[in-house]
């Protein structure tokens, strides 16, 4: 019976993104902004980096680790990250750019979570290029697991997401009270560390490929 239920939660995680990304999608700021909708993805998002974290932990526990859990539990944690920052880049965050004197051009806008579109292709090509690089090795019998900076990326991903979250949700009240600034700050500093760590990790695997790829070299 325990060893069904890792991959329970695996699979209960990719219904919580279904339904966080029901939430994003159906949220446009300063539109069908209902702050309640952002709270409850805050909260749905919350909930699947527990699975996450329970499922593997459960599967290590009861030694019930599988095909499924491997192919599954990756594949959901990009879908959730790649398809926030996808959200987070698109229509519903677009905001009119604000002057020096506080005029707004309906001719220049941003998006008021500070992602780029550029940001998510970067994040998509680390991703895709990882993954093919992973298919590449593994099919020769090589191991190519997940390193420490891959979780690491994971991680700041995650907690951007979850800052970027709150700030569009509060953006009034942090004006209103003068820490919108700050808040500003702490997001775009989020964001950056991101695609930095993003980046590395990416260089990192490719590197480990290479590695793999001389020493196989080498034994041929």
């Amino acid at each position: 019976m325990f060893r069904h239920v890792p991959n329970a939660l695996t699979g209960s995680r990719l219904l919580l993104a279904a339904v966080f990304f029901v939430m994003l999608g159906y949220y446009q700021y300063e539109g069908r902004g209902d702050p309640r909708l952002l709270n409850a993805a805050f909260v749905i998002y919350c909930v699947a980096l527990f699975t996450d974290f329970l499922d593997g932990y459960l599967a290590r526990r009861w030694r019930v680790e599988g095909a499924f859990g491997r192919v599954v539990d990756p594949f959901v944690d990009k879908i959730l990250v790649l398809g926030s920052f996808i959200f987070f880049a698109g229509k519903n965050f677009i905001i009119p750019e604000t002057g020096p004197h506080g005029q707004e051009s309906l001719n220049v806008v941003r998006t008021i979570t500070g992602v780029a579109p550029g940001m998510v292709v970067v994040i998509l090509a680390r991703e895709l290029l990882v993954t093919s690089l992973r298919g590449m090795t593994e099919g020769t019998g090589q191991a190519f697991g997940a390193a420490f900076s891959g979780k690491l990326k994971m991680v700041f991903q995650s907690v951007t997401i979850l800052v970027i979250i709150v700030y569009v949700n509060y953006r009034g009240w942090l004006q209103h009270h003068q820490y919108e600034r700050s808040a500003r700050v702490l997001r775009d500093l989020c964001i950056w560390v991101t695609i930095a760590i993003t980046v590395f990790s990416g260089l990192f695997y490719i590197r480990k490929a290479i590695a793999v790829y001389k020493m196989e070299q080498r034994v041929a």
